[in-house]
């Protein structure tokens, strides 16, 4: 089968590689529709983090099952399913309690090979979440949004669950990305009244606007602060984390009102935290790896079923496996907001 491969820093290259297949009774194979480019990819393809060269890479995408582990009843071969970068047992004290991104039972080997034509994936009996009708009866915008609950639909529905959005809120949203837009459409399905979003780019701003935002700031660091405080007279009563970098989640802190939360969902980039900023204005900080399952199945399969939103408007430019280079270059360079790779039709 073609998939995607790293060779190292700054070069992906599409290469015939062998097809996967069921290693275990709770696997289920999948012949991949579409999937995307996440911002956490750029890390490695960046050199900023490590990867093991000529690796498979990927984590999101939707696609239709080929063929289940003798223990997968609930999905079938035939079903079109979101692919979540999650693999959830569902039976855990994680799962249970509506965690299934930090799932006590996840087995290695299944983040690999989504930007390909087939993947196994793991715990698939609860993990996958079955789409109705099969890809042919969606539209393209359909088919783009659907793919958004594999990952960054669902991650910037967790920063708003963990900020706990409300209705009437005032919602600061950290980061202009394709996460902090999905952020920003959150904290509106959610209720919020404002939603304050921090971004420099025209493109994505005018995005943001569409997705539910009231406000742009421009600025950074104490300068945002400043906008913020300006605007709300005491501060956000939530903050939804998008970035990741030291500066974002300091900023974060500082522009929630006392007694607000962040919702944090910005891969860390540095360990070290100042945590007296919390202390002093009782600000509370929540989150960390999307609930990608639960989400999907309780709220956001549905909504984007209903027309309610349509994530799918992050993906600006689109592309296929044999151009898997200029796929990343675009996300690297900035000129895509996030970048679809069409696999197949189904």
């Amino acid at each position: 089968m073609k998939a995607a491969v790293f060779i190292e820093p700054g070069k992906m290259e599409a290469q015939e590689v062998a097809k996967p297949k069921i290693e275990k009774a709770t696997d289920a194979l999948v012949k991949v529709v579409r999937a995307c480019v996440c911002g956490s990819d750029l890390w490695w393809y960046r050199g900023i983090s490590k990867r093991q060269p000529n690796s498979l890479v990927g984590h999101e995408a939707i696609g239709v099952v080929e063929e289940v582990g003798t223990d997968v009843t609930d999905i079938k071969v035939g079903d079109f399913v979101i692919v979540p970068f999650t693999h959830g047992c569902g039976h855990c004290a994680a799962c249970l309690a509506g965690f299934d991104g930090d799932c006590l039972n996840q087995e290695s080997g299944g983040n690999g090979g989504y930007q390909g034509e087939y993947l196994r994936y793991t715990n698939a009996n609860w993990g996958l979440v079955k789409i109705p009708g099969k890809p042919a009866d969606y539209s393209d915008d359909q088919l783009n949004s659907l793919l958004t609950l594999a990952d960054v639909m669902a991650t910037g529905y967790h920063a708003a669950a963990s900020a706990e959005v409300k209705k009437g809120d005032t919602v600061v949203v950290m980061g202009d990305g394709a996460v902090g837009l999905c952020g920003v459409l959150s904290a509106k399905l959610l209720g919020a009244k404002r939603i304050i979003a921090m971004s420099r780019h025209e493109d994505r701003q005018q995005l943001a606007r569409e997705f539910g935002a009231t406000d742009i700031i421009p600025e950074r660091g104490d300068e945002a602060v400043k906008k913020v405080m300006e605007l709300t007279g005491s501060g956000a009563d939530a903050v939804l984390e998008c970035v990741g970098t030291a500066q974002s989640v300091d900023t974060a802190v500082k522009v929630g009102r006392p007694g607000a939360v962040v919702g944090r969902v910005g891969v860390p980039q540095k360990a070290e935290m100042n945590t007296n900023n919390l202390f002093w204005r009782n600000i509370g900080l929540r989150g960390g790896l999307a609930s990608v399952t639960t989400d999907d199945k309780a709220v956001l399969l549905d909504a984007v079923l209903s027309g309610q939103i349509n994530p799918g408007k992050v993906f600006t430019k689109r592309f296929d496996l044999d151009h898997i280079q200029d796929a990343y270059e675009a996300m690297d360079k900035r000129t895509a907001i996030k970048s679809l790779l069409i696999v197949s039709e189904g």
